[in-house]
């Protein structure tokens, strides 16, 4: 399978249980980053998230931790072969990983299955399933690398984007901005995005609608994905 072209680097994905997807392209450009020096990427998977954020600040330390072999492997190639080659991809678990100063900013488009039938790929399940990963300890990764001042920001479906609200209100942290996104506006609500602190705010809430009905991009997504997009 080839890889997909942005604008300023390539993601090839063929060792990659989870391909580059709309979730990804939406957190990478949609994530708060203002004033961050330091970045954390939770599964980093083909190294998507990290390279469109080192793309949007390019002074940003970046760390990508990804547990599965071959993906850190593609991971390291892709930022090897982009203009930010100095991304620290890290193969292990975020559970085993270890570095010593908090992230201004946390970031993972993270595995959201629960109970649903898994396939006989284990790469794919471990992506897309909780098991390895679950929201309460995503939830306490956040509260292990960060500061006062740390940003988290994920994207989920939305059925598990109202549960992960609760369960990181339940730990003491703040939804500071929601964006609810669907296909088309004739589409439910579809996907989350989140950014929580420990700071409390009036949240910041929209909607994002990715395509018109003549299928068309509406002209919020170009705003948000034009930088990234080859023919956009």
């Amino acid at each position: 399978m080839s890889g997909f072209t942005f604008k300023e680097f390539k993601v090839e994905h063929d060792r990659c249980a989870m391909k580059v997807s709309t979730d990804g392209i939406l957190l990478g450009a949609w994530a708060n980053l203002s004033d961050a020096k330091s970045l954390l990427d939770i599964g980093t998977g083909t190294g998507l998230l990290a390279l469109m954020c080192q793309q949007r600040s390019n002074d940003l330390a970046i760390t990508a931790v990804e547990v599965d072999e071959a993906a850190y492997n593609q991971a390291l190639q892709n930022s090897a072969n982009s203009p930010w080659p100095n991304i620290n991809v890290v193969h292990t678990t975020i559970q085993a990983f270890e570095y010593t100063k908090p992230f201004d900013v946390v970031i993972s488009n993270p595995p959201y299955f629960n109970h649903s039938l898994k396939g006989e790929n284990d790469a794919r399940n471990t992506a897309r399933h909780t098991d390895g990963l679950s929201f309460d300890e995503l939830i306490n990764t956040f509260k292990r690398f960060s500061h006062s001042g740390s940003r988290f920001s994920l994207i989920l479906p939305s059925i598990e984007g109202a549960l992960f609200i609760k369960l990181a209100t339940q730990n003491g942290l703040y939804l500071n901005a929601h964006c609810r996104v669907k296909a088309t506006p004739n589409k439910d609500i579809s996907r989350s995005l989140m950014t929580f602190s420990y700071l409390k705010s009036d949240i910041e809430s929209s909607i994002l609608c990715i395509r018109n009905l003549d299928n068309s991009y509406t002209a919020n997504y170009v705003a948000l994905c034009k930088a990234f997009y080859l023919k956009m």
